[in-house]
């Protein structure tokens, strides 16, 4: 099952990030970083010593990242068993890197996310129960995935397939620093969606009027723009982005 079903790691790549763009960061470094690096994290930002990410993964890889550097700690992703356009895990950002096959050898997986402290882990030997669960569960759209760790690193000239794009992002400054990754630029499906109709109780009325705010349409280049201007709470833009993510799929 792994040498088929893609593992994807979800980005947002006009967000702020150091002086500029997380797709130039990328680009800039050649390698997809960990919030563990970056201090960043389109998720909970509790990657330090005695923190809930260190307590997680303490439990999940057995202490073996305990006292490790961070850069040596491993990065997240999804298996993308429903093969959506978007990615596996579209939570966590509206572009993805696409892994090569060959890293599976190096990736372990459970679910649900690591953030409920799951008792499903394990390699790909684990993969059809684990695919099994998350497609038997009543979870959103949102948190239906296998979540995916990739041990070992990921650059973008040796083990990336592809990065996949949202079309808002043609012809600018996210397609021209993709360009310089390494590795094939493709395009999925899109997410947008018309503000007026979205739903307040899913993540709550402040932030369906946040993203009214923001015009009359979201997409992602727009929530991107509302990330980098240091008007809002991150934590609010986040739920902007999960309402598109999850009622704006092409």
């Amino acid at each position: 099952m792994a040498e088929h079903l893609p593992v994807t790691l979800q980005f947002h790549p006009d967000w702020p990030s150091r002086d500029g763009w997380v797709i130039e960061s990328m680009a800039a470094d050649g390698v997809y970083r960990s919030q563990w690096t970056t201090g960043t994290s389109n998720g909970g930002l509790t990657a330090h010593e005695g923190g809930d990410r260190w307590r997680w993964e303490s439990r999940l890889f057995d202490g073996r990242y305990d006292a490790a550097p961070a850069e040596d700690r491993p990065v997240y992703g999804a298996l993308n068993h429903r093969r959506r356009s978007q990615g596996g895990s579209v939570r966590f950002g509206s572009c993805h890197v696409r892994l090569r096959a060959s890293l599976g050898v190096r990736t372990t997986y459970c679910f649900p996310d690591s953030v409920f402290e799951p008792t499903l882990v394990g390699g790909a030997e684990r993969l059809p129960e684990l695919v099994a669960a998350a497609d038997d569960s009543d979870h959103d759209e949102l948190d239906d995935y296998v979540e995916a760790h990739v041990h070992g690193g990921v650059r973008f000239d040796e083990d990336v397939e592809a990065v996949v794009l949202d079309p808002c992002f043609r012809g600018g400054r996210v397609e021209q620093a993709a360009a310089s990754l390494g590795c094939p630029v493709e395009w999925h499906a899109g997410f947008r969606v018309a503000t007026a109709g979205l739903d307040p109780d899913y993540r709550g009325p402040e932030f369906v009027a946040l993203a009214q705010s923001l015009g009359p349409e979201l997409t992602p280049d727009v929530v991107g723009a509302a990330a980098r201007t240091g008007a809002h709470d991150p934590q609010a833009i986040k739920r902007v982005w999960h309402l598109l993510a999850r009622f704006g799929r092409g």
